[in-house]
Formats: structure tokens, sequence, C-alpha cells
């Protein structure tokens, strides 16, 4: 198994893709720290993994809290015996116009998409550095995070703080031996903070399909694993090539 004996957080890990990532990351031998702010979720998707052989607790935490997130990594460390994996999934949208955001809307959505990334990874690298990890960190960002909208500000500004975040946080901890990256997936799943998935929504990319969330989940895998240990500070895309295509034109 690749990651055997490690353990992992996976924030907004209730459903859709950190429920996946959950999922495959405890198949390949990794304890898993469910964390989201909703019990239910986190409870069940910890309960299923139990169910199914792995281990994995859940742990409850509002990601526009400091305070929460520092806790909820002093309680990974403690109650499952270290910290070498994090995974930063959670993020929300806005879908508004500029005209039509409020300043209340716009922090909201950068306290859980860019904030709570920059907090849980400096508590979670300091954990790492203090139990001398070997430490990962996997920052999900997104092709909102290159690219303007026209229904969403606040999310794109935040997930190309992700980006630039990302890179940042890989300098600064390379001398600890933690690598940082992330993944950009465009419109895996459901939409950000939906539980729908409509697998016949139109989409137009190199593979001719939606991306579902076990997409993304292998490619945090690899990132995860020492499979990319000589990766770090890069920005892997998972977008079925649709950054590669140039705007306007069509799958053939």
């Amino acid at each position: 198994m690749k990651l055997s004996g490690k353990v992992a957080i996976v924030t907004g890990a209730g459903r859709n893709i950190g429920e996946e990532v959950s999922r495959v990351l405890s198949a390949e031998g990794a304890t898993i720290a469910v964390v989201d702010l909703d019990r239910s979720r986190a409870e069940k998707v910890a309960a299923d993994i139990v169910a199914s052989g792995g281990q994995a607790k859940p742990f409850i935490c509002d990601v526009a809290s400091e305070d929460q997130i520092r806790a909820t990594v002093a309680a990974v460390v403690d109650q499952l015996g270290g910290l070498d994996i994090l995974v930063n999934n959670v993020a929300m949208s806005d879908n508004k116009h500029i005209f039509d955001i409020t300043a209340e809307e716009w922090n909201r959505t950068l306290a859980i998409t860019l904030t709570a990334p920059f907090l849980f990874g400096k508590y979670a690298a300091q954990a790492m550095v203090q139990h001398a990890a070997d430490g990962r960190i996997i920052n999900v960002s997104s092709t909102s995070g290159y690219y303007g909208r026209d229904r969403a500000i606040a999310y794109t500004a935040a997930k190309g703080g992700v980006i630039n975040l990302t890179r940042s946080m890989a300098i600064q901890l390379a001398p600890h031996n933690i690598r940082v990256n992330s993944v950009v997936p465009n419109k895996i799943g459901s939409p950000v903070g939906k539980d729908d998935f409509d697998p016949t929504r139109p989409v137009s990319n190199l593979r001719g399909r939606p991306g579902v969330p076990a997409d993304l989940a292998k490619a945090i895998l690899f990132l995860a694993s020492d499979d990319s240990d000589f990766i770090a500070g890069t920005d892997l895309f998972v977008d079925g090539g649709v950054s590669a295509m140039m705007p306007g034109s069509k799958q053939s």
C-alpha cells in the first residue's frame, strides 16, 4: 500500500470530492481524519471507511474559525498519532456578480476557500515538523483560479490565491521536507457546495465526459505518495484538457 502508516487530514470530506479522496487514500493504507462542518456527513464517511476495513475518525470543524482549525489539527495529532498528509479540499463559491456580492459574502468565500487552506497548512506543517514527518500538502484549486467568470468573483479570486499560496508554501516548507502541490479540477462531480451530480450536463473538453470525484482523488493520491517524490510547487491539471483548448472551441 502506498500510504501505509500515514495519517491524512481531508477537509470538506463529508461529500463529493472530499469523500472520494478519503476513500481512495484509505484504500492505500492511510488513516483518515474526516473533517467537515456537518457532523452527520463526517460520521457517515468515517463509518463507511471503517466498515470497509480502513481506519478513519470524524472531526467537526468550522474552517472559517482559526481557533477551530488549530484545535482540529491538534486533536488529529493527539488521537491518530501524528500527521503526514493534508488535503485542503474545502471551498465555497459566491456565484455572484461584482454589483451583487456583499462584503460579508466576499469575506466568507475567501475565509473558507483561501484562508482556511493557509491556516490548515500552517498548523499542519508545524505538526509535521514537530513529529519529523515527511509531509505532503495538496491544495485543491480550480481552473476558475486561472480564468475570470461572469457568475463568480470571490471564488475566482480565492482559487487564484490558492495557486500562489501553493507555490509560496512549497518554497517555505521545502527545507522541512514537506512537499506542497495543487490539483486543478474543472467541473468535477457536483458543483461546489452542492449534493447533486448530473452526469448528463454538457461539457466541452478533450475527454468528452464530465469529471467524477475519482478522477481527482487518484491525482491527489499520486501527489500524496512517494510516486511524486520529485514534484513540488506544481499545479497538476485534472480538467479533461479543457485548459488546453482555445476559448470557444468545441470537442471534436
